[in-house]
């Protein structure tokens, strides 16, 4: 097994595609012709091919691709105490090369105090790591972080009587994450992902002027959430690598949001906590790679060279370019790579085949052989 603390050369976001028996069960179950655990035994399966596709294609960590979840955030936000499903919907419309689509979410409000009644995903993480011990490999879990569950709805989402000082939900909200964290880490967890769309859509000029039609400062939320968000990591267990991963948006092989991370780099690689930042670099909307020139020693930047929205594999020699591109502002030996997103952020997934992410992830991990031994 590759020792090296996560993330590792060769890496993924972490969601990918569900298996169409896995589909049909899900629906079997909602309507409920399924029990739950009729349900749960078709998720292990899929879970223990998915584990052994990760190790076939020589990947050192391992998730459970999020097959237990209908969308990579919001199964988890929904079990904090005092968050509740909104009457609301919220619609977000997403960019594709064929024109777009809208995609209609389910609101949040904070009803209640924010709190942990018991770790999230726990059960699940358990049973992924046993299947990752078995193979030699990591598990590596993710959730979304904090900022994802203020940045829909802002302080309209959150009930005034319940919090008439908005800093007292964020306390109460980091406070709930450091018990997660800490949970997970006593389970056995070394390698755990938080998931934030809001810190690259906010280097977007359009989304910016929705923060402030919302009431927000626009001008600085960013600098708000990478202070969160430390205390949500801050003391950490030992041992427990935190990464993020930021991305423009990503349903059906769509996108929400486009520009380059210069608007929150100096910031976000200068003062968030964590050990590594999963990047989207996978076409033009990301900009280039001069935003890195603020990433400091000691930290890991995972580019996002392979896309996941279009199932053209990449050509490897310009995977080579654009690395050693990358890499005149920020060493070699502090970059990684992986696809630039998942591969099924929700249940519908991305416009590929099985084999078409196979090959995708295959060619992560032979490009940083050839790069990195």
């Amino acid at each position: 097994m590759n020792d090296r603390p996560p993330p590792f050369r060769a890496d993924h976001v972490g969601s990918l595609l569900r298996p169409p028996r896995l589909l049909e069960a899900r629906q079997r179950h909602a309507a409920g012709a399924f029990d739950a655990a009729e349900l749960r035994a078709v998720e292990d399966d899929a879970i223990r091919e998915v584990v052994a596709l990760q190790r076939g294609v020589g990947l050192s960590a391992a998730t459970d691709g999020e097959f237990r979840r209908t969308s990579w955030h919001m199964d988890f936000i929904y079990r904090l105490g005092g968050i509740t499903q909104a009457d609301g919907k919220i619609e977000v419309h997403f960019e594709n090369e064929e024109g777009g689509l809208d995609f209609t979410a389910a609101a949040l409000a904070v009803t209640g105090p924010v709190g942990l009644d018991e770790p999230i995903f726990a059960d699940d993480f358990d049973f992924t790591k046993s299947l990752a011990d078995e193979a030699g490999m990591v598990a590596k879990l993710t959730i979304p972080s904090p900022s994802m569950v203020h940045y829909r709805g802002g302080r309209a989402a959150i009930d005034p009587d319940v919090y008439p000082d908005e800093e007292q939900f964020w306390a109460d909200l980091t406070r709930a994450y450091r018990h997660e964290l800490q949970a997970m880490a006593e389970r056995g967890c070394r390698y755990l992902q938080l998931d934030d769309t809001s810190l690259a859509y906010l280097n977007d000029p359009t989304q910016r002027a929705r923060i402030a039609d919302l009431g927000g400062d626009a001008e600085h939320q960013h600098e708000h959430y990478i202070r969160h968000l430390n205390e949500a990591v801050a003391d950490r267990p030992e041992g427990l690598r935190v990464t993020t991963h930021l991305c423009r948006g990503n349903f059906r092989s769509s996108w929400a949001a486009s520009g380059s991370y210069d608007f929150v780099a100096e910031a976000l690689f200068n003062d968030l906590d964590v050990d590594g930042f999963f990047l989207e670099y996978d076409d033009e909307r990301s900009g280039g790679f001069q935003p890195l020139r603020y990433v400091p020693p000691g930290k890991q930047v995972v580019l996002g060279l392979v896309t996941t929205k279009r199932p053209a594999l990449e050509s490897k020699d310009d995977l080579k370019r654009r690395i050693d591109e990358a890499s005149r502002f920020v060493p070699l030996e502090q970059l990684c790579l992986s696809p630039q997103c998942g591969f099924s952020s929700t249940v519908e997934g991305n416009a590929l085949t099985f084999d078409e992410q196979r090959a995708k992830l295959e060619l992560v991990v032979e490009t940083a052989q050839e790069i990195w031994g």
